[in-house]
């Protein structure tokens, strides 16, 4: 009997090991954690899209078009002609938890049912001004059934939009997680636990993408929101950028809303700078603080 109580004990120690591994991976990659990719071509005249998490002085594979119009639709547009795999709207959700970093704020899990028929808008409510969307529920309803739940939840809330990035072809506006705190002073740090590497505590799977998970090039146009990730099709959570001009990064990252208002506090924030650079990820903290007071969805 004890010989059969020690391999038991044995056995949890291993699993124990496992999980705490796969723990501090996580954590590992939470450092350039929802990272927005850019686009490399290379190799001798072949073109090979190259996802890269984070990095600053990439290169895009497209120049970005100097036209900040909201109106343009909020797809990304992919050299890939790939049907996406998730079909749309969808009727079921899930939400993984196992192996996931704990939530940057205390929060449920979505409901794994989404209301796939209701028509949504959004009014991010911030210390600039109002940003209004319309969430595109047909397209990218678990993203959206996602957003909507934290929202409401009051999770954004009092957080800051802790990264600005206006060069190489990508010019977006990085908010969603609340270890950013309204309170706080923006460092860049990379470091565990740092504004920037917090999510809900649960990861999802990419929606309305030409080809999930591709690295070939697309344009996420001026007034695109769109999911940030860590470079997998799974792992998207809270965090989301908003493009305030045509730019160019892989077909990796869910589009789920398009902005109808608010465009000019993006751009004004873009103009101000940065407080910091991240020196291994690109952008840094907006020298224009910007903070979320509150979300309103409301269902049309």
């Amino acid at each position: 009997m004890a010989g059969s109580r020690e391999r038991e004990r044995r056995r949890a120690r291993e699993r124990y090991e496992a999980q705490r591994q796969k723990r501090i991976e996580r954590q590992r990659r939470n450092r350039k954690w929802f990272g927005i990719g850019l686009a490399i071509v290379c190799a001798l005249g072949l073109i090979a899209g190259l996802a890269v998490v984070f990095v600053g002085g990439s290169t895009p594979a497209k120049k970005a078009s100097a036209s900040a119009s909201a109106s343009a639709s909020a797809s990304a547009s992919a050299t890939a002609s790939a049907a996406a795999t998730v079909s749309e709207p969808a009727t079921h959700c899930t939400y993984t938890t196992s192996g996931v970093a704990a939530a940057a704020k205390k929060v449920s899990v979505p409901p794994a049912s989404p209301n796939y028929k209701a028509t949504y808008t959004a009014s991010i409510n911030t210390s600039l001004g109002t940003i209004t969307m319309d969430l595109l529920n047909s397209k990218a309803t678990c993203a959206v059934n996602s957003f909507v739940h934290l929202a409401t939840a009051g999770y954004f809330d009092a957080s800051q939009c802790h990264r600005i990035i206006n060069s190489s072809g990508l010019y977006a506006l990085q908010c969603g997680d609340p270890l950013a705190k309204s309170t706080a002073k923006l460092t860049c740090s990379t470091a565990s636990n740092a504004p920037g590497s917090g999510g809900p505590g649960y990861e999802f799977e990419s929606e309305n993408l030409p080809t999930a998970g591709s690295s070939g090039s697309a344009t996420y146009n001026a007034g695109t929101v769109a999911m940030a990730n860590s470079g997998t099709a799974d792992s998207n959570g809270s965090q989301f950028f908003m493009v305030f001009k045509n730019s160019s990064l892989s077909a990796d990252y869910t589009p789920f809303a398009t902005i109808t208002s608010g465009l000019d506090i993006l751009q004004k924030v873009a103009n101000a700078g940065t407080s910091c650079t991240y020196s291994d990820a690109g952008g840094g903290a907006p020298k224009e603080k910007v903070v979320i007071n509150s979300v309103t969805v409301k269902q049309t």
